[in-house]
């Protein structure tokens, strides 16, 4: 549940935006990016959001349709437009946003009278984002959301802080508060862990995220790579190095991952293991919703990594340097 938009990306790398000429669209927004990530490895998907009545509009359907995302919860805003969002690129680490979103977007429009709660209660899996609770009517309606699903199954919180939509931190980490009573997962970056729960270091930002009531915290550390804790212990798993072309859909790549990885019953080493490496295939494409890889490719670049690992060890250099491939590039990237 959440945004959902076009993303218009440079053709070529290292353009600044006023001397761009070619662009590439693509399916964008955060949590939608999710749901076609998990879809990619076969899993039944579907988004609730609301796009303008344009042409754009018409785009996201058709592009839901075509990764296999159910769009029956997608609504339509008479009055405000689908939402672009444009980006430079300068890897490996450099991607500004630039969110055409004004006066409002339709996915913020959404109000807990439009929502289908049997669907939601139902779901296996619910993610939101912090985004959503960022302006009303929003925010109610993802909290009204989250009530309903009464810690039902999985439940997923992305801290996806992102400053341009709030008035500040504290108003931010005051509504997160609210939202980590009803959820199981929080996942994010360290920043984000520091708005939601006050606490930047990595054991202690976990700790208090499941003093929150939740059973499994996701610390995203950057080149430190991946701090997961459940109720069985913790694990740390290192960034798989990718050479970065687009580090923005990394954080989405890993979020769907973590979704089929947690469907499918698997160890929480095995799950952020695979998570990572869904990540670094993505951060190595130009394209986000269009790169989503299947389980085979990320399996397949799990092997490379093992190997590359084998190399190193008996003095060879791989093909490849490390890369923040787990989410966000330097702790801040991710999808817009």
């Amino acid at each position: 549940m959440g945004r959902v938009g076009v993303d218009l990306y440079p053709l070529r790398p290292g353009v600044p935006l006023q001397d761009v000429d070619a662009f590439g669209r693509f399916l964008g927004g955060s949590p939608t990016n999710v749901a076609v990530a998990a879809a990619r490895y076969g899993r039944r998907s579907a988004v609730i959001t609301k796009t303008g009545a344009d042409p754009f509009g018409v785009f996201v359907r058709q592009a839901l349709a075509g990764y296999g995302v159910d769009a029956r919860f997608v609504g339509e805003s008479a009055d405000l437009a689908t939402p672009l969002t444009f980006c430079e690129i300068f890897p490996p680490d450099d991607f500004p946003l630039y969110f055409y979103r004004a006066p409002k977007a339709p996915d913020l429009d959404i109000g807990p009278d439009e929502l289908d709660y049997d669907a939601i209660r139902a779901a296996r899996i619910f993610w939101v984002t912090v985004t959503g609770l960022c302006e009303e009517p929003s925010r109610s309606a993802t909290l009204a959301a989250l009530e309903a699903r009464g810690r039902r199954g999985i439940t997923v919180l992305d801290l996806d802080y992102r400053p341009m939509f709030w008035d500040s931190r504290e108003q931010a980490g005051s509504w997160v508060r609210k939202a980590l009573e009803h959820v199981t997962v929080a996942a994010g970056n360290l920043d984000e862990c520091a708005t939601a729960v006050g606490v930047r270091d990595p054991d202690g930002a976990a700790a208090a995220l499941r003093d929150h009531g939740v059973s499994l915290a996701v610390v995203k550390q950057g080149p430190r790579g991946v701090l997961a804790v459940d109720d069985a212990g913790s694990v740390r798993v290192p960034p798989v190095p990718v050479e970065v072309v687009n580090g923005l859909g990394a954080g989405d790549a890993f979020g769907g991952a973590l979704c089929h990885g947690l469907l499918a019953g698997w160890d929480l080493r095995r799950t952020i293991s695979f998570a990572n490496a869904a990540g670094a295939h993505v951060a190595g494409e130009l394209a986000c919703s269009a790169a989503m890889p299947t389980e085979e490719q990320v399996l397949a670049r799990l092997g490379a990594w093992a190997d590359a690992q084998g190399d190193e060890r008996s003095g060879a250099c791989p093909d490849a340097r490390p890369g923040d491939v787990h989410g966000k590039a330097n702790d801040e990237v991710n999808h817009a």
